[in-house]
């Protein structure tokens, strides 16, 4: 195998630190769901507001030294955990059950909360769907798959033409580039999974 060639990228150089840039927000955001923070609680912990934090995590903002130096104390780390390479965050996503993110669902009826890590690191994403008597969707197929596992309730599904009913601790996993539909007779829990392809 050939020698990697030498790093010849300067300080100056965006490409030697945008990577490093754009890793603080995420790493901000994976930190404050790990301790079960809100954003308006680590605004009250930190002295850097909400609405700060917020940008931040999203990378519409680069925090200052001094506004980094807050989050850093905030959140128990030291300020080079923040601004080392890229590939030093965390290889594991926590996300305490008290602090699971809201997911937008298109389905009338459907409250979701998210399970998974970010989806800038993480391929698959998941989360725990509440589901009301009567609630009903279609999806258009799509490349990838999905896994289902209903924990109290029962869900009626519809693959490629191959009808399935899951009572509770059913699961199913199917591809999703074939037709499919599901519906509830009744209120359900189920944990959903989608690994679109790559």
């Amino acid at each position: 195998m050939p020698a990697a060639p030498p790093d010849t990228r300067v300080p100056g150089d965006p490409a030697a630190w945008e990577p490093i840039v754009g890793a603080i927000g995420p790493k901000v955001h994976e930190l404050r769901l790990q301790q079960g923070l809100s954003l308006q609680q680590l605004a009250q912990r930190s002295a850097v507001s909400a609405a700060a934090i917020h940008k931040v995590e999203r990378g519409d903002m680069v925090p200052t030294i001094t506004t980094l130096l807050k989050l850093a104390a905030a959140l128990e780390r030291p300020i080079g955990y923040f601004v080392e390479g890229a590939d030093v965050a965390p290889a594991a996503a926590h996300t305490p059950a008290g602090a699971r993110p809201v997911v937008r669902a298109d389905v009338e009826g459907v409250e979701l909360s998210g399970i998974t890590g970010p989806t800038d690191r993480f391929r698959a994403s998941g989360t725990v769907a509440t589901i009301a008597a009567g609630a009903a969707g279609r999806a258009r197929p799509r490349p990838g798959e999905e896994v289902v596992l209903v924990l109290e309730g029962t869900l009626d599904f519809e693959v490629a033409g191959e009808r399935y009913s899951l009572r509770d601790g059913d699961s199913l996993h199917y591809l999703t580039d074939r037709p499919h539909s599901w519906s509830s007779s009744g209120p359900t829990r189920a944990i959903w999974m989608s690994v679109p392809e790559t």
